[in-house]
This record gives structure tokens, sequence and C-alpha cells, in this order.
């Protein structure tokens, strides 16, 4: 490439600020400014004289200052890319360009301030001590999702005989709430649905509806928190009037081979026995890896301090917040506004972890010389089809596309470098000791010798 006719100073405001000071001689601003003017002449329409025709001095006395700002955004837009590739220089936020003053004869000078990642030539990364929490599935894991896909399967009946509430049964209400003495028009309901014991319904409310009975009537108090999306409702006691018009318990089916036919494509409770271990065995080690990757986290933002781009940081806030939120939505809960301004506070020092983290690895990957393979690419959508339940030839053709295929990358390559950090970490696997009764015990592992798995955590993208 040929030098560029300009004069541009490279400075680091910070190890992640960059500023470029560029002058454009005033050739270069000369032969803009003549032809932003013909393109004006072309179209403008000046009274008292034909289209074309009105002379560069009118049109400078009436357009002069839209044209010089019009020209010195041309300048930049058209010099701070080329500057920037021929500086070898990235950006990784917005540039925030500063314009001197446009004369058509002169020089015109201008600065850009951006964000860029910051330069780490090593990164302390062996030696690690690392915990790999237990894995192993035992039958009282298999016995709890047995007994979860049973209660699933439940069905409600009227107690025989007719009996005083307890846990897990669903019981219908009517209610009313009172503040102050004055009962809240829009505070009761009719015909509700709970299920005690199981956090449905307000402490105070699920402990003063345990016990009775269908027509029995209980009162309950519970001081609303300073939080309460409802203004009136802060920091107030409320009365709970409350009559339990239905109540009936869960009945659990048999946990026998029909049963297994119910749930699945299983012939005996042997046979949903052997999927739930084996589903629960993948989930444990997933678990495990992703706590050794968090671990990895910690580990490498300790050994190796240095800034990151406030506006990286702001990029993960926001994803790990719609993470957040989505998930809160998924269990039905929802996120105020006060939440979720406290939200962004909670998770920003866990997000600039995670950017650090990042740019750490990247350096490890470039030092390293770390590659992902078509074979690599290939494995990693026969996992993804696995865990999605979709046709690898269709997530092929998926991931042809270039944002797609990047993250895929990008997800394979981070798999690749937290293996390696792992490899030369001094790993603790934690096993279960059954003469503990489902305590633990630790014992040591070397890294290069613990087994490698995809970090599943890693591909929920």
């Amino acid at each position: 490439m040929l030098p560029l006719p300009m004069q541009v100073t490279v400075s680091r405001i910070s190890p992640v600020v960059m500023e470029l000071s560029v002058e454009v001689p005033a050739d270069l601003v000369r032969a803009e400014v003549d032809k932003a003017y013909l393109n004006l002449a072309r179209k403008a329409h000046v009274k008292g004289f034909r289209p074309g025709k009105a002379p560069r001095s009118v049109l400078t006395h009436l357009f002069g200052p839209q044209v010089a700002n019009d020209v010195a955004n041309a300048l930049v837009n058209d010099t701070l890319p080329k500057v920037l590739t021929e500086k070898n220089v990235t950006p990784v936020s917005q540039p925030n360009v500063e314009a001197g003053k446009l004369a058509p004869t002169d020089a015109f000078s201008y600065k850009a301030r951006f964000e860029v990642q910051p330069d780490i030539e090593d990164v302390k990364f062996e030696a690690f001590e690392l915990s790999r929490p237990a894995s192993a599935v035992t039958d009282a894991m298999v016995d709890e999702q047995i007994e979860g896909l049973r209660t699933r399967q439940a069905v409600l009946k009227a107690p025989e005989p007719a009996r005083p509430s307890k846990a897990s049964d669903v019981v219908t209400i009517d209610f009313t709430l009172s503040i102050g003495g004055t009962e809240v028009k829009d505070g009761g309901g009719q015909g509700v649905q709970l299920e005690l014991g199981v956090g449905q319904a307000l402490p105070e409310l699920d402990a003063a509806l345990t016990g009775h009975g269908v027509g029995e009537t209980v009162t309950a108090e519970s001081k609303f928190p300073e939080a309460h999306p409802r203004d009136d409702f802060r920091n107030k006691t409320g009365v709970f009037k409350v009559t339990i018009t239905d109540l009936k318990e869960k009945v659990l089916p048999a946990a026998d081979d029909e049963f297994a036919k119910d749930v699945g494509q299983f012939q005996t409770m042997v046979e949903l026995r052997a999927d739930v271990h084996t589903k629960l065995e993948k989930m444990m080690k997933d678990r495990a890896e992703t706590a050794l990757a968090e671990q990895i986290v910690q580990k490498l933002n300790e050994q190796n301090p240095c800034e990151v781009p406030p506006s990286l940081v702001e990029q993960q806030c926001r994803m790990m917040e719609q993470e957040i939120v989505m998930q809160a939505r998924r269990m039905g809960q929802r996120i105020t506004q006060d939440q979720a301004h406290s939200l962004h506070d909670r998770v920003h020092a866990d997000a600039e972890k995670k950017v650090r983290a990042g740019l750490l690895m990247a350096a490890i990957a470039r030092k390293n010389e770390f590659k992902v393979t078509d074979e690599d690419m290939e494995k990693g959508l026969a996992e993804l089809a696995e865990e999605t339940g979709k046709n690898v030839a269709k997530l092929r053709a998926e991931y042809r596309e270039k944002s797609k295929r990047d993250i895929l990358i990008g997800m394979i390559l981070e798999d690749k470098i937290l293996d390696f950090i792992e490899s030369k970490s001094k790993i603790v696997d934690a096993v279960l000791d059954a003469a503990l009764d489902g305590g633990t015990s630790k014992t040591e592992s070397k890294g290069d010798e613990s087994e490698k798995k995809s970090k599943k955590s890693k591909k929920d993208g």
C-alpha cells in the first residue's frame, strides 16, 4: 500500500484508549471542496440564476458553512478507515472525532479517540491450583429425578377422608387484603390455586393456610418490602383474610414399567433409570467443567491485572443482564425497573472479569498458535446437533453464515484454550465417598491426565 499523503500521530492515552491526530494536506482539502461546490451547483436552486449557473461566490455566501461541515465529514469518513488500516489499529468502540475548522485552501486536522484492546505480551497461566467438583451419579440422585417425573405426572384428588391441609397439597382460596384497616379493592382474589410448601405464596400466608380444612377462614400478616412494585404497598403491613374453598392432594403414579412407558419410549423402569443416569452423568460432568472454567477465569484475573476497554465490559453487562431477565421470565418472575437498575451494578464486576479473561485467553491462543481445523468444526457441529436435536447437515448449512460460524469458532477455540490451561494446572478432583453417606473426600490428579470435555455452558449462544 502506498503511504497516505497525510501526517498522522498515534498516541496512547491509556492502555485501552488511543488517539490519532490526522492532518489532511491542503491540496486534498481543496479538491474535496471543489467537488462539493460542483455537485452543489448542479442541484442548488438559486433565485436569479438558471440551474447550474450560480457563481461559486454566491454559493459560498449562501451555503459556505454547510459545505464546510459536509466536506469535513467526508474527509474524516474517507481518511480515518485508511489511517486505521495503515497503522494496523482496530478500535473496539466507535471513534469520537474532534474536527478542526475547515478552510478551503488550508490543511484540515482532526483527532479521533477510541478504545482498543490492551497490548498483552505474556500471560501467567501455568500451575493454577484448581478443584474439580465431584461428578459421580448416585442412586439417590436418580431416585430424586424419578420422583420429580412422578410429581409432574401426579393427579389431584380430594383426600378421603377429609383432613387439614399439608405441604404439597393444592388449595383453592378466596381472599381479601387490607392495609391500615382499609381493604385494597384490587388486592384480593377468588378461586386462586396455591400449592403449599413450595414457595408459591408469601411465607406468612403459606404457614397460616397449612393445617386447615375446606371452609375455614384464616388471617395472615405480611410486611411488604421497600422494593415492592406497588408504591402504595412499600414498607407497609398487609392483612390477608383467606377462606379455603377447596383442597386437593397429589396422587403420584406408581414407579413401575407402566409409568416408564407413559413418560417416554421406555419399556421398563430399568430402561428409564438408565436413561436418567446417563443424562445426570452428562449434566454433572458439564457442571464440573463449567466450575473449572470459572476458576480459570478467576485465576487469570488474579495473576494478570490489566485494564480492559469499558465498552467491551458494557457489552458483556448487557448480555448477562438479558440472560438473567430471560431466565427470570422463564420462571414466571418479573424484573422491576428498580431491580433492573441494580442488576447492572451487580453484574458489572463479573462482566469485567469475563472480558479480561477473554482478552488474556486470546493472547494465549496467539502465542501458542491455536487454530480451529475443519475437523474441529465438524466435531463442534456434531455436539451442537446432539444438544439441540437438529440434523447435522442442517446445522452445517446454518453455520455457513459468517456471524454464526464465527461464534462456533470462538467457542471451539475457547474450549481448546481452557483445556490447554487445565493441562498446565494442578487439579484436585473431589469424589463422592459412600462411606461418608454422600460426603466428599479429595484426591489430586494432574490436569493433563484429566478427561477433557467440551464446556457445554459456553455453547448456549
